[in-house]
C-alpha cells in the first residue's frame, strides 16, 4: 500500500490554504482537478474516495467550511488515511479550539510544522498531541481563549523513540486514583403503534488517569465473547459488541486471544473504548399525543409521557419537543409538572421536566390559536417526529458493566478506581400517532 502523495486544506470554495507535497509525481494543479470532480455529484450522490482518468485518489472529509484533501498516485489505504484526517482535525482543535478557515490562515506556520512531524514521505508517523506540543513551540493563535497546556522538561526523543510513547516516565501523584466514564447513547426511532423501527447504542468509555509511574491496567467486562472463550455459559446480561474500537495503548493481541482489556494509560484524560451496539431494546420513553380542532382558529394537544425504565433509576434534564402547526399563536399551557415553553424557531413547543423517575407518567394540556388564513403548510406538523432529550446515571440500556479493573505498578502503591455509568439521548424521536 502507497501513502499520502500529498494533502491540501481548501476553503469551502474550493481555494488552497495550505498544501504539502511528499512526492514530487502530481501536477501542480491537482486540486483545481479536484474541485472540478466535485462539481459532478450533488450532497446526496458525493463519495469521499474519488479517482479521476488519471488514475489518481482522492480522498477527503470536510470539516466546518474546510476540506481536507489528500491525493495518492498509486494504490492507497483508504481507512490510514481517513483515519489520519480525523486525527489531524483533533491535533489542530487542541492547538486552536475552533479549526476554521480564520485560525488556519492565522496559524499556517503552526499547520505545515505539524504536517512535517505528522507525515514521513505521506506515511503517518507521530500524531500524539502530548508529543507534538513537545516539537512544536510556535505561537498559535486562538479564535477562543483557552488555557495553554504547561511545558514539560522530559526527553522527547526518548519517548517519541519509545516503545510506549504515549505516556511519560516520571509521572508522580499524591493521591493515586482512576476514573472511568461508561457512557451510552441511545438513537431510537418508535413507529406511530409504539413500534421499535430502529434501535442503535454508541457506547464510549472515557478515563481519567491520575496514576503515579508506569501502572499497567487490566479492564473486564461482561463481554459475551469472553465467557464463551473460557468455556463457561454466558451470563444473562453479557453484551456481544458488533463493533469496537480501542486506544492505542491497549495490547490488542492480548484481547484477541483472551478478551481481556490491558494497557499502559496515558496520562490525564482520553477515550479508552468506543463500541457499536446494534440492538433493539426498549424504549425508554413512550409519548402520546392526542390532538383536537376545537374550531378553525385553535387546536389543542393533550400530551402524555411516560418512563419505561427501573423505578430506581430517575432521568434528568428531559425535553420533549412536540411540533405544532407553523402559524401557531397564543399558546396556553397547563401542566403539574415540569415547565412548558413555545418556540416558533423550531416550530414545537418544549415540555421541560427536571427529574423524571422510572415508571412515571405525566400529562400536559395546550392550545394554540390559529389564523383565519391557513398556512400552506399548516399540516406539515403532524409528519414530523417528537424528539426527546435526556440524560439517566447510573444506568446503561445496554447493560454494558465494568466486571473488574486492576491496577499494577512496581512500586506497588494502592489506587482507587472509580466507575460511572450514564446513558444519554442520541438521536431519539417518536412518530406522531
Amino acid at each position: 500500500m502507497f501513502g499520502i502523495s500529498s494533502i491540501y486544506i481548501l476553503d469551502q470554495k474550493g481555494r488552497v490554504l495550505i498544501s504539502r507535497q511528499y512526492r514530487n509525481e502530481l501536477p501542480a494543479n491537482i486540486h483545481e482537478t479536484f474541485n472540478k470532480k466535485l462539481l459532478e455529484f450533488d450532497e446526496y450522490t458525493q463519495k469521499p474516495v474519488m479517482i479521476d482518468k488519471d488514475g489518481y485518489t482522492y480522498i477527503f472529509i470536510r470539516h466546518n467550511n474546510l476540506i481536507f484533501m489528500t491525493v495518492c498516485s498509486q494504490n492507497a489505504n483508504c481507512l490510514m488515511i481517513f483515519s489520519f484526517l480525523f486525527r489531524l482535525v483533533q491535533v489542530l482543535q487542541e492547538y486552536f479550539v475552533n479549526v476554521e478557515e480564520e485560525s488556519i490562515r492565522d496559524n499556517f506556520v503552526v499547520v505545515y510544522e505539524l504536517l512535517d512531524e505528522m507525515l514521513d514521505n505521506g506515511y503517518p508517523q507521530t500524531t500524539e498531541f502530548k508529543i507534538l506540543k513537545e516539537f512544536i513551540k510556535t505561537e498559535s493563535f486562538q479564535l477562543k481563549e483557552k488555557k495553554q497546556p504547561e511545558p514539560t522538561n522530559f526527553n522527547v526523543v526518548a519517548l517519541v523513540s519509545n516503545k510506549i510513547s504515549w505516556r511519560k516516565e516520571g509521572i508522580k501523584y499524591k493521591k493515586n486514583e482512576v476514573f472511568l466514564d461508561v457512557i451510552e447513547k441511545l438513537n431510537m426511532l418508535i413507529g406511530q403503534q409504539g413500534n421499535v423501527i430502529k434501535s442503535e447504542i454508541i457506547g464510549q468509555v472515557q478515563v481519567k488517569c491520575m496514576l503515579s509511574g508506569m501502572p499497567e491496567l487490566k479492564l473486564g467486562l461482561n463481554d459475551k465473547a469472553f465467557f464463551e472463550a473460557q468455556g463457561r455459559q454466558a451470563r444473562a446480561r453479557a453484551v456481544e459488541f458488533d463493533d469496537i474500537k480501542f486506544h492505542q495503548c491497549v495490547r490488542l493481541s492480548k484481547f484477541e486471544n483472551e478478551r481481556v482489556i490491558q494497557f499502559i494509560p496515558p496520562d490525564g484524560d482520553f477515550e479508552l473504548i468506543s463500541y457499536r451496539l446494534d440492538i433493539r431494546v426498549k424504549p425508554l420513553f413512550s409519548v402520546d399525543v392526542l390532538i383536537e380542532r376545537k374550531s378553525a382558529t385553535k387546536i389543542e394537544f393533550l400530551v402524555k409521557a411516560k418512563s419505561n425504565f427501573k423505578p430506581k433509576s430517575t432521568a434528568n434534564n428531559v425535553e420533549i419537543f412536540v411540533p405544532v402547526p407553523d402559524d401557531a399563536e397564543q399558546p396556553q399551557f397547563r401542566t403539574a409538572h415540569g415547565s412548558v415553553n413555545y418556540m416558533p424557531d423550531k416550530e414545537a413547543m418544549c415540555w421541560s421536566i427536571k427529574q423524571f423517575g422510572g415508571q412515571r407518567d405525566f400529562m400536559m394540556n395546550a392550545v394554540f390559536h390559529l389564523p383565519t388564513i391557513v398556512s400552506p403548510n399548516r399540516d406539515k406538523f403532524q409528519k414530523m417526529p417528537i424528539n426527546i432529550t435526556f440524560e439517566i446515571p447510573y444506568f446503561t440500556v445496554s447493560g454494558f458493566q465494568v466486571r473488574y479493573l486492576k491496577i499494577q505498578d512496581k512500586s506497588g502503591y494502592n489506587a482507587l478506581p472509580w466507575v460511572r455509568y450514564i446513558t444519554q439521548n442520541g438521536e431519539y424521536q417518536i412518530r406522531m400517532s
